[in-house]
């Protein structure tokens, strides 16, 4: 079990279906949650609504026993919200302006034992959060992962490639990495992100083609997808297959073993409706997986 805890940083929002249906969602959270029921303890540091599904998030974080000492409370904006449509299959966002999270301020006393920092691009939308988390990443030592998530109108390629700069991984998908590294293969584009910004390793998510990782030595990883996966819709596929990096990461797993066990995780959330489970025996399914040869 690694000692170090991850520090998550970003938005905390529910994604409202068009059953009229809300989960609890927005990346950090999702990555939070995964890594609890993986084992871990992550810190995580978010903004919500004083209102009804401000507390609702509070009240799944302790039944889930996560740590709320880094959430903080906003009297004037409300918690996120997200209207999801699904076209093909394909989740589609309209993510709503002004919310709690566009607010973060930076906490006051982390944890001493922070052993990787974790963060998006969506939460950083607004220079209130922005400057929270420079200030945060300036005062620890712990590397950087970021999980890209490029949101129309939501995200600057100049704000994006700074913060790319100071990261040790990050991970996106095919098309984020087109869009910050230019079109061709998924490894030349790969190679030139980790040239451009100094990156140990680039972790691309291939949707039902599987995952490749590449790394600053050239070294490669791929898995792909099992057959028959079962799938309702494909949000928050992304966000387990994250936390199974970092879980992996700060475990010192093989590259090999991070992708894999990632891999199984996303495809038992595409079983999903929406990016979660409640039920600690769906995370015992996929993990008694992970001992597989």
């Amino acid at each position: 079990m690694p000692l170090d805890r991850p520090l998550l940083f970003g938005e905390i929002l529910h994604d409202c279906f068009p059953d009229g249906s809300r989960v609890l969602g927005g990346a950090p959270f999702n990555v939070a949650w995964h890594l609890r029921a993986l084992g871990l303890d992550p810190y995580l540091v978010s903004r919500i609504g004083d209102d009804d599904a401000g507390r609702a998030v509070l009240q799944a974080m302790r039944e889930w026993s996560l740590d709320a000492a880094g959430m903080q409370i906003d009297t004037e904006r409300p918690t996120g919200q997200v209207a999801v449509r699904i076209d093909d299959g394909e989740p589609h966002f309209d993510i709503v302006a002004d919310q709690a999270y566009d607010r973060i301020a930076q906490p006051a006393e982390p944890p001493a034992d922070i052993g990787l920092l974790y963060h998006g691009t969506l939460a950083l939308r607004d220079r209130a959060s922005r400057r929270a988390l420079a200030r945060l990443r300036e005062s620890l030592t712990a590397p950087v992962f970021i999980d890209v998530n490029l949101r129309d109108p939501w995200w600057d390629a100049a704000l994006v490639g700074g913060l790319l700069d100071g990261a040790r991984w990050c991970k996106l998908n095919a098309d984020e990495l087109a869009r910050l590294a230019g079109p061709g293969e998924v490894l030349q584009a790969a190679t030139r992100l980790i040239a451009r910004h100094g990156l140990d390793r680039v972790f691309v998510t291939l949707g039902a083609a599987g995952a490749v990782a590449l790394g600053s030595d050239g070294d490669v990883g791929s898995v792909a997808p099992t057959t028959g996966i079962r799938v309702v819709d494909t949000v928050g596929a992304g966000d387990a297959f994250a936390a199974t990096v970092i879980a992996g990461l700060l475990g010192r797993w093989p590259v090999a073993r991070i992708l894999q066990r990632a891999q199984w995780l996303a495809s038992g959330v595409c079983g999903l409706r929406g990016a979660l489970s409640a039920d600690r025996a769906f995370y015992r399914t996929v993990t008694t997986r992970w001992d597989e040869p």
